[in-house]
C-alpha cells in the first residue's frame, strides 16, 4: 500500500483459515456486509480472498495443512478472536446470527464496550462491539 506521497503504509490484517472458502465468502458477505476486494480459486475450488467491512479488511482461505494452515474446525477451537467495532453493535449481531453465526455471548455493557460475541459456522469467534461514550 502506499500514500499519495508515494510512502509505504503499514498495515495489518488477520487470515483467517476456514474449510470451505467459497461457503465463507457468502457468509461474511450476508452476516457483515463484506465485499470482496480479492479473489483466487483453482480449479480444485479452493479460496484465497481479501475482504473489507467497511474499509476493515481481512483475509481467508481454505486450510492447507501441508502448509500449516488449519482451520478452527481441525484444530477443535480457534487461537484468536476478531474484534469488530461497528457503530451498530446489536444490528450487526442480529445479522450474524441471522446469517448463520451461534450467539456465544449477548450484546451487552460491559467493560466500557457495548459487546456480544458469536462463533461463525467456521469456527472462528467474533466479538462485535464499540467503546461507550466516557
Amino acid at each position: 500500500m502506499s500514500t499519495d506521497a508515494g510512502e509505504f503504509v503499514v498495515s495489518i490484517a488477520p487470515m483467517l483459515s476456514v474449510r470451505g472458502g467459497a461457503r465463507a465468502v457468502e457468509f461474511y458477505k450476508a452476516a457483515f456486509g463484506a465485499i470482496e476486494v480479492y479473489r483466487v480459486e483453482d480449479p480444485g475450488g479452493s479460496v484465497v480472498a481479501r475482504l473489507s467491512v467497511d474499509g476493515a479488511e481481512f483475509w481467508l482461505s481454505d486450510e492447507s495443512p501441508e502448509h500449516g494452515n488449519f482451520s478452527p474446525e481441525s484444530l477443535r477451537g480457534g487461537t484468536a478472536r476478531m474484534i469488530l467495532t461497528v457503530s451498530d453493535p446489536d444490528a450487526m449481531f442480529a445479522r450474524a446470527i441471522a446469517a448463520g453465526a451461534k450467539e456465544v455471548v449477548a450484546v451487552e455493557d460491559a467493560y466500557g464496550w457495548r459487546l456480544g460475541r458469536v462463533v461463525d459456522p467456521f469456527g472462528h469467534h467474533w466479538e462485535i462491539g464499540h467503546p461507550l461514550a466516557e
